[in-house]
């Protein structure tokens, strides 16, 4: 097995000490693990305040660069987890939610936290996929 880091220049550059994804090859898939992606814009800002729709919505635009630089799309995820917030606009999450996701939807987490590395930041989420070779 084979790994590597991978931060596309369709997101905005980690704050911090991580990788947005990391690609792990073996003979038979390629394992994408993403990490847990806040509403920001290419340009590292937040992206739709006090707006969990709109927050939503980019992080999901985030989550699918990077599926796509990594030779994946949202048919490919397995699993992701939700951090929320808030559950004011829950119905709202999931409409927008479902637009990115197939019919058949992943394995999925969902929890309300008191607050995220971003303090106007009211969802992360993050996703793991898996691109039979």
């Amino acid at each position: 097995m084979r790994s590597s880091r991978l931060n596309p220049e369709a997101v905005h550059p980690p704050v911090g000490n991580y990788s947005h994804a990391v690609r792990v090859e073996s003979t038979d898939a390629v394992w994408i693990h993403v990490s847990g992606q806040v509403a920001l814009d290419r340009d590292g800002q937040l992206v739709g305040p006090g707006d969990l729709r709109a927050q939503t919505r980019q992080v999901f635009e985030n989550l699918k660069a990077i599926l796509e630089a990594n030779g994946a799309s949202f048919a490919d995820v397995v699993k992701t987890t939700t951090y929320l917030t808030t559950l004011d606009d829950l119905a709202g999450m999931r409409e927008v939610r479902a637009e990115y996701l197939p019919e058949e939807p992943p394995a999925s987490t969902a929890v309300q936290i008191s607050a995220l590395v971003l303090p106007e930041a009211l969802i992360e989420v993050d996703a793991i996929a898996v691109v039979p070779r």
